[in-house]
């Protein structure tokens, strides 16, 4: 099977003010019938007829989705998909979004990694999960897509010293040389020592790049998404 793997920006949608334009975020105050018609043109611009959201709590739990579902998936932040032509979809904006895929076992998942979820094991679930479905460690690729950079992502010196016990490799210095969390960082890491074979890495920082959503730097903002799902070729 191949892979498909979307991120979205700003651009092109029906969403104004604070939202402009492209939001995809349901529950951020904008528009239900803006986000409603720029969730339409995402899916038809993809060809796609089943997407598969989720109520993100900024948790661990992973949910096991085939498409018939009724509505997006409650309390996750993770889903898991092993039914072709179903894309699953995570929500940012300045979180990390993670999109993985077995293409042998045609088994995807898509994770919304923000520092409670990376910090509390959100990606190791989700791997664990997609085993259970039939992928292979070493078969799966993944993209780690664009999320706040560590040298933008400021936090107390305790709460950077917490994450990194919990994820080594995400603790860093921002521009100003204060403490600051590289979320992609870490994760890149602990998929490497997981044993998953390719990992690539989208370097655009939401607080730096104007065309993404950044509620750091917004704060009343909307949502990019990243879209995967496996088709037969």
């Amino acid at each position: 099977m191949r892979i498909r793997r979307v991120v979205t920006t700003r651009a092109g949608g029906a969403s104004s003010g604070e939202f402009e334009s492209f939001n995809l975020g349901d529950l951020v105050g904008d528009d239900p019938a803006a986000v409603a018609a720029n969730r339409k043109r995402l899916a038809a611009e993809l060809g796609l007829t089943r997407i598969a959201w989720m109520e993100q709590v900024h948790g661990r739990t992973v949910t096991v989705v085939d498409g018939t579902e009724d509505g997006p998936a409650e309390a996750t932040d993770a889903l898991v998909t092993a039914t072709p032509g179903v894309a699953v979809a995570v929500l940012v904006a300045d979180c990390v979004p993670i999109l993985l895929g077995d293409p042998e076992a045609g088994v995807v998942a898509a994770v919304h990694a923000g520092r409670v979820g990376a910090r509390v094991g959100v990606l190791p679930a989700t791997l664990k999960a997609m085993v259970a479905a039939g992928a292979e460690l070493g078969r799966i690729e993944v993209l780690l897509g664009p999320a706040i950079c560590g040298q933008d992502y400021e936090v107390p010196a305790d709460m950077a010293r917490d994450v990194e016990k919990h994820l080594p490799g995400s603790a860093t210095k921002t521009r100003k040389g204060t403490p600051g969390l590289d979320l992609r960082a870490g994760l890149w890491r602990q998929l490497a020592d997981a044993g998953v074979g390719k990992i690539g890495v989208d370097p655009r920082c939401t607080f730096e790049d104007p065309s993404l959503f950044s509620y750091r730097r917004d704060g009343t903002t909307g949502r990019i998404a990243a879209l995967t799902w496996a088709e037969t070729e």
